[in-house]
């Protein structure tokens, strides 16, 4: 019997995520109308979420682009992590840590340079897990079919074995047409009703 595996996104997933306002607060602390800062920055967040530049580069491009000093730099990255990390979802966590030893474990995560760093500091993710594959450093997002086989691969297991838990349908319907099967987070005790049918083995919820 090939041995069950379960794959967490983060953000959404195990770590909650609110919109904290930041993007709408430094609009209006630039004199920016609506939508104006995202739009200078699209193309730098994009690059970023994909590993095309680097953390440097992404404070000289807004320095640039939005006319900010170092400080200010400083400053708006932090608030851009703050609703990146969000707060860690610990009943899904320690569900997880759980279920180490029961079955495979992986992440896959759409993310942004630096999030490792960001993540394992805060959340230590890496030794909640076997292999974590994230966007920026694989350099392809969900829902390409590609960043489902390079997870796959990490681990060493195959799709069919595989249960994907994702807060988006469309990653949801991506992993099941990698051939893995998908459950849509919606809350706790659903995800992780559907991680022990999946897993066959009753893990105690702290």
């Amino acid at each position: 019997m090939t041995e069950a595996c379960v794959i967490f996104d983060i953000g959404g997933v195990l770590e909650l995520t609110p919109a904290t306002g930041w993007h709408q607060q430094w609009s209006a602390r630039l004199a920016l109308s609506p939508g104006a800062m995202h739009e200078r920055m699209r193309d730098v967040w994009q690059a970023g979420s994909i590993g095309t530049i680097g953390e440097r580069e992404v404070h000289e491009q807004l320095a640039a682009r939005l006319s900010l000093d170092a400080p200010q730099v400083e400053a708006l990255m932090a608030d851009l992590w703050t609703e990146y990390l969000g707060t860690p979802n610990e009943e899904l966590i320690a569900y997880a840590r759980g279920l180490r030893g029961t079955c495979r474990l992986g992440i896959l995560s759409n993310s942004f340079v630096g999030a490792r760093e960001q993540e394992t500091e805060l959340y230590r993710f890496d030794e909640l897990v076997e292999q974590i594959v994230y966007s920026h450093e694989l350099g392809i997002e969900k829902p390409d079919p590609r960043a489902f086989e390079a997870l796959c691969a990490a681990l060493g297991v195959e799709p069919e074995s595989c249960l994907f838990i994702d807060d988006f349908a469309v990653n949801v319907a991506a992993a099941e047409a990698a051939g893995m099967q998908a459950h849509l987070f919606e809350d706790n005790a659903r995800t992780i009703a559907r991680i022990a049918a999946h897993v066959g083995v009753t893990v105690p919820v702290p």
